[in-house]
């Protein structure tokens, strides 16, 4: 009965971390999935970070497609900039754009169009009484962003473009407005391009 009575009795050093509540298995096991938890919340909030850029992202670039468009309607039918603009706003695509900065682009780029076309005459190699009105509401559009939006860096102000440019424009009319808004941003925004180049 001695024996048989002790081992009833007692506890194995097996069983001491199971009933004590701790242990270092236990607390590994613990801490690997407190981890786990803060790196789901993490991997939660840097999705939705990445889906809301994504998202100003696209809103922008549409931006630039409605003032594209309205352009177009300006330069073939001459009507009132705030007529276009009424119209535009409501298009079934204006609720996904950034309306702030449609009206930023529109108004600035309504506004100083001469000026714009002034800035990139001296890169054009032709008239620019020759360019289509698609080509040439982008380099309106690139040209304002590149001399007016510091915010915007002029990689994006060109590549923006040169997007609009091959949705809407001609088959290399890209290529002819990448040109040209590479050569004014290389005037306009000669200490950005520096200082950009000593990052690469």
């Amino acid at each position: 009965m001695g024996p048989r009575g002790s081992e009833r009795r007692g506890r194995s050093p097996r069983e001491e971390p199971a009933q004590g509540g701790g242990g270092p298995a236990r607390e590994a096991r613990a801490s690997r999935a407190s981890a786990s938890r803060r790196g789901e919340r993490r991997a939660t909030n840097d999705s939705a970070e990445g889906v809301q850029r994504r998202r100003g992202k696209g809103a922008r670039r549409r931006s630039r497609e409605l003032a594209l468009q309205g352009l177009y309607q300006w330069l073939i039918a001459r009507s009132p900039p705030t007529a276009i603009r009424t119209d535009l706003a409501a298009s079934a695509g204006f609720a996904q754009c950034d309306s702030a900065f449609f009206d930023s682009v529109w108004r600035g780029v309504t506004g100083d169009f001469d000026a714009l076309i002034a800035a990139v005459r001296p890169y054009l190699d032709r008239p620019s009484e020759q360019i289509s009105p698609i080509e040439k509401g982008v380099l309106a559009i690139g040209a304002w962003e590149l001399l007016h939006a510091p915010e915007t860096p002029y990689r994006v102000a060109i590549n923006e473009a040169v997007e609009l440019a091959k949705l809407y424009g001609g088959t290399d009319g890209h290529k002819y407005v990448n040109g040209v808004l590479d050569k004014l941003a290389a005037a306009a925004r000669a200490a950005e391009i520096v200082a950009a180049r000593k990052s690469d």
